[in-house]
């Protein structure tokens, strides 16, 4: 087996992304047209997608990863319009889609069209997740954003598995296709329910981090492949497990955080980077199967399916949003709501590389040993609706939501909750500290216990320091400047540990001893506050 070509699409990919974002544009798309322009250069290997390894192998941990940063509570306040856009629109979009293709393309048969309408149906989670952290939208949005593309590619594969069953000659029944639906829904949430306790037991029973982190690497493809082992959802079961986990993030020690923290964003950030540099790489792919078409009329087809695709976004999201509203009850709930927030949500349909995944999964044949009809079609519409939406949508979304005004979040109410969290804790912490102090069993010495109190007022007045004036001089709060005074004097204690290294005054074991002891308390310093 040839791994370089693995090996150079992980480290250009890489390399293209942290050069990415440099520039103004969304790295997303920088990383498809680079894919594409590479695709072109002589010498580069083809890059075919395989649905045997992207729907398995890299679908878990990009959903796994999503649905841990995602919140359970947000996501239940948000469950109507999360429901409506993951199930229904899929479900409108796959007709809508399938009809128009029927109707536009001559001799491409209904069935064959309703697998090409579930294979653009769904919004990808990668192409949602990147853009919506980019952009800064605003928290309901990026809500019910992340809530669809976590659940839709369920939908999408099963509606996509009864069409193809219809136009492979399986005999499918829409009764049948309802059922099979339901079976992989149902199935897939219920095994997620039955996995998530036995595997957060594990995690919190385990007592190295690196066992309970090389757990945590497991678990999306442990309850993906179980769940379709039993004909169940493996998207929904990964998103239900890693939504109870990231729930109770809190319940696992501090070190397995810190490093679940880092690998998991590696891990993103390499298997992103090279998924948007894979769907660009398919070009000479796609258009190595199309020579039955002229160039003319296969763009027509594809401009004509972007449309529909767009269009029917649309379609679907204001009644949805606003028809539920003519209940009273739901108005009082979710307050007032204005056409910008579905604009955007209309507007923010991205396609990925799921759905050209699940159109390389499309046979060569039928049952009857015929080509598939139109499959190469298929590919290529797929394919330039899957870079329409990520160029045109992805390019001009966050102008669109910079020029629609979106109120900013309150900076100084936030700090001031945050504060008050802060208050409220620490009270709690110092009661806590001065009843163990009362057990002779925890006696210390003054200077000792004095310390814990400093670093506990410390923690507390840091967030109300946020509150206060800046230093005219250097415009720095002065949590600012404690933050940067704490960092040179690590600094200052760093360079003599190497020099004392370098001149053999200690050994290595002990220079990465005392250099973790100092990246812990810079951490600890430098922890995040927004």
């Amino acid at each position: 087996m040839d791994v370089m070509p693995l090996l150079l699409l992980v480290a250009g990919s890489a390399a293209v992304a942290a050069a990415g974002r440099r520039v103004p544009v969304p790295v997303p798309l920088v990383l498809v047209a680079v894919g594409l322009a590479v695709s072109y250069v002589p010498g580069v290997p083809d890059y075919t997608l395989d649905p045997h390894i992207v729907l398995p192998l890299l679908l878990p941990p990009l959903l796994y990863t999503a649905a841990t940063d995602s919140s359970y509570l947000d996501l239940r306040a948000q469950l109507r319009p999360v429901a409506l856009l993951s199930v229904g629109y899929v479900l409108f979009a796959t007709f809508a889609v399938g009809a128009a293709a029927y109707a536009i393309v001559p001799g491409l048969p209904l069935t064959a069209a309703l697998v090409l309408g579930a294979v653009v149906a769904p919004p990808d989670a990668v192409a949602a997740t990147a853009v919506a952290r980019r952009v800064g939208l605003p928290s309901r949005i990026t809500t019910i954003l992340q809530g669809e593309s976590l659940v839709n590619d369920a939908t999408a594969i099963t509606a996509f598995r009864v069409a193809l069953a219809a136009a492979v000659g399986e005999g499918a029944t829409w009764a049948g296709g309802i059922l099979e639906f339901l079976v992989a829904a149902i199935g897939g949430i219920g095994m997620g329910l039955v996995l998530m306790v036995p595997l957060h037991w594990l995690r919190t029973h385990l007592r190295e981090a690196l066992l309970q982190n090389t757990l945590s690497l497991l678990i999306p493809f442990v309850a993906y492949a179980v769940a379709e082992q039993v004909h169940a959802s493996g998207v929904l079961a990964v998103v239900v497990v890693a939504l109870y986990l990231g729930h109770r993030a809190w319940e696992v020690d501090f070190a397995t955080r810190l490093q679940e923290e880092a690998v998991w964003k590696m891990v993103a950030f390499v298997l992103e980077s090279a998924v948007f540099a894979l769907i660009g790489l398919q070009l000479p792919v796609v258009l190595k199967g199309l020579g039955e078409y002229e160039g003319a009329e296969a763009a027509w087809y594809a401009v004509a399916v972007f449309l529909v695709v767009a269009v029917a976004r649309f379609v679907w999201v204001y009644p949805a949003t606003f028809l539920p509203r003519l209940s009273a009850r739901v108005r009082a709930r979710e307050g007032e709501m204005s056409w910008k927030g579905p604009f955007i949500i209309g507007w923010a349909g991205m396609r990925g590389v799921v759905s050209l995944a699940i159109a390389f999964s499309i046979p060569l044949t039928v049952h009857d040993g015929d080509p598939f009809p139109e499959r190469n079609l298929i590919l290529f519409l797929t394919f330039t609706t899957v870079i329409g939406t990520l160029v045109v949508q992805g390019v001009t979304l966050p102008p669109l939501i910079r020029l629609l005004k979106f109120p900013a979040p309150d900076a100084q109410t936030q700090t001031l909750a945050e504060a008050n969290a802060q208050a409220q804790a620490s009270r709690a912490a110092e009661q806590r500290l001065d009843d163990l102090l009362t057990d002779e069993r925890n006696a210390l010495p003054g200077p000792l216990a004095d310390r814990l109190r400093t670093v506990l007022e410390r923690r507390r007045n840091a967030v109300w320091e946020r509150l206060g004036q800046v230093n005219q001089v250097t415009g720095e709060t002065v949590d600012d400047t404690y933050r940067r005074l704490s960092r040179e004097m690590i600094g200052a204690e760093r360079d003599v540990f190497v020099r004392l290294r370098d001149g053999r005054y200690i050994d290595d074991e002990m220079l990465r001893t005392l250099l973790r002891r100092l990246d812990l308390e810079e951490a600890a310093a430098y922890r995040e506050t927004t």
